[in-house]
């Protein structure tokens, strides 16, 4: 009977939801509880913590199993101490009206504090652009305060192919940890340059990467009279437009009015058409806005409709 009562076991909740590997981690790192109002957020935290759709079910989910992965934090010498990965779901305690979250304290620096943060955060499923671009430009700053060299020159000239390097450099190592170039990197890092402005509308997939990576070669009151004409007009540069913006701010003959020549000329699927988002949120199964597949959803809807509409037609003229 002993031995039918074993075999019946019931796997513990934290086995459900953690992996071995998790499991072991926490057993060799000591885990406390500690007060949330003592936690602060890592400075300049390039992650942003939204309060979404996704947040109101982890809000939910803490509030029946609690924290089930702790955060990790590192102490601070006024008593308090700092986020290291674990925004979220500090956020969602706060939600959750929960005082206390379970805690891996760790003793950083700051370089290995920042390389942790990023490390922590970057494979996350969704990251906008932006996100990328400071957390790439946070952790090369801190690779090379550990005496790795760095080969990113600020105002160097971007160019399509990457360039073979001699040696290992901070780059390239960056690149390689998270599958991307050494240019690839070079380009996101290159869009902290943007003002917040056209940084957002990258993030909203409304100005490209690319052409948006050209732009952020010019200078802050050039980069404002683009972001003035996309609101006005709803127009941005193509590649080869933002290239020539680029070329003509290196020989200090952009102005305003070449701008909004440049930008002004016509180019195919460029418009946007403005919708109110609540409008048509509702109609939306969420599903589809989980699966990032919004476009697509209208874009079939539009099609259904248009077949529909021809049916129609040939009904009436026959």
């Amino acid at each position: 009977m002993k031995e039918k009562e074993q075999k019946m076991k019931l796997p513990k909740l934290d086995d459900l939801f953690t992996s071995q590997a998790q499991r072991d981690y926490e057993k060799a790192e000591k885990v406390e509880e500690i007060d949330i109002s003592k936690i602060k957020d890592f400075p300049d935290h390039p992650f942003k913590v939204q309060n979404d759709e996704k947040m109101k079910e982890m809000v939910k989910s803490i509030k029946e199993y609690g924290v089930i992965v702790p955060v990790i934090v590192r102490p601070k010498e006024d008593g308090t101490y700092e986020m290291i990965s674990g925004h979220r779901r500090k956020k969602a305690c706060e939600l959750a009206g929960i005082n206390q979250i379970r805690c891996i304290v760790k003793d950083l620096s700051d370089d290995e504090a920042v390389i942790l943060m990023v490390d922590s955060n970057i494979q996350r499923e969704e990251i906008l652009p932006s996100e990328k671009a400071f957390a790439y430009k946070m952790k090369l700053e801190a690779m090379k305060h550990q005496g790795k060299r760095v080969d990113l020159e600020e105002n160097t000239t971007s160019t399509p192919v990457v360039e073979k390097l001699k040696n290992q450099t901070s780059i390239s190592i960056l690149g390689k940890q998270n599958n991307e170039s050494a240019e690839q990197i070079r380009r996101y890092i290159r869009l902290t340059y943007l003002i917040p402005e056209l940084l957002e509308q990258v993030d909203l997939k409304r100005i490209a990467f690319r052409p948006a990576v050209e732009l952020s070669y010019l200078s802050e009151e050039n980069q404002y009279v683009i972001q003035n004409i996309f609101e006005f007009d709803e127009v941005t540069p193509s590649l080869s437009q933002a290239i020539r913006l680029k070329k003509l701010e290196q020989e200090g003959k952009l102005t305003e009015e070449k701008i909004e020549e440049i930008m002004q000329q016509e180019k195919p699927n460029q418009k946007y058409i403005k919708i109110n988002n609540e409008k048509i949120e509702k109609y939306i199964p969420r599903k589809i806005k989980e699966a990032d597949e919004v476009e697509d959803f209208i874009i079939q809807c539009l099609e259904e409709h248009n077949k529909r509409e021809r049916l129609k037609a040939e009904r009436n003229a026959r």
